[in-house]
């Protein structure tokens, strides 16, 4: 177990063109100083159902930027990207397995850190909200129900440039996380770790009691349980919390 006598420190690798979880997750963290995070980038630009788009997600692109995050004697090193949901938890369940060993550091990926949530939480059902295209979510919606995860409904907004994912508004989420809502799923997910869903999760937590599990958010909550620190504050998604 990391030890408890040091500011603990969290390595991400991110999407090039993500501007969303860096700012984001301190966004999430606050005032607190018990905690660090340092981020190395791949390429990534699209998200799409192509070879071209799965090719970003190469595991040896993945190992060489969790070495350089390995230099910085991180606690733990996240894969803060949900192509996992689509190509499988298995290939997330290799790469995490991958990065450990070519680095000795407990590793995880959004993906996986969704999985445990679940497990956590005894969640069921969910209904998704996703910034990809329909097939994109399809893909993401089979499996999940490979792991006994149900989508009651989904919503996507058929984009694939993943730059264009953070431009996306709270007012634009708005509508379609409460039609989700609606369908009494167990929680509301956020997938994609370039939308600001956390910015939105208490509003709709006060006014629908679905719980919400943002991409972002959860990300960094398995990392903090990882690296044996305290976890979120309730604003980011009641079921996060240390409470």
């Amino acid at each position: 177990m990391p030890s408890t006598s040091r500011t603990k420190r969290i390595g991400m690798i991110v999407p090039s063109s993500n501007t969303c979880l860096e700012p984001q997750s301190y966004r999430i963290l606050g005032d607190r100083q018990d905690v660090t995070i340092h981020f190395a980038r791949i390429p990534v630009t699209r998200i799409a159902l192509d070879d071209s788009s799965d090719k970003q997600f190469d595991a040896e692109v993945m190992r060489d930027a969790a070495r350089l995050l390995a230099t910085a004697d991180v606690d733990v090193i996240a894969w803060n990207g949900t192509s996992g949901s689509w190509l499988g938890v298995d290939h997330d369940r290799e790469l995490a397995s991958q990065i450990q060993a070519a680095t000795g550091i407990p590793a995880t990926t959004s993906t996986l850190a969704y999985m445990d949530a679940f497990a956590s939480f005894g969640t069921e059902s969910i209904s998704l909200f996703t910034p990809y295209t329909q097939d994109v979510n399809s893909k993401i919606i089979n499996a999940y129900a490979e792991h006994g995860l149900i989508t009651v409904a989904d919503h996507a907004l058929g984009l694939s440039d993943n730059e264009s994912f953070a431009r996306v508004t709270t007012d634009e989420l708005r509508p379609g996380s409460l039609k989700l809502a609606a369908s009494a799923p167990d929680a509301v997910v956020y997938l994609c770790t370039n939308l600001f869903g956390a910015n939105i999760a208490a509003e709709i937590e006060e006014q629908t009691n679905i719980p919400v599990l943002d991409s972002v958010a959860v990300t960094l909550w398995q990392c903090l349980k990882l690296a044996n620190a305290p976890l979120l504050a309730p604003h980011w998604g009641r079921l996060l919390t240390d409470s």
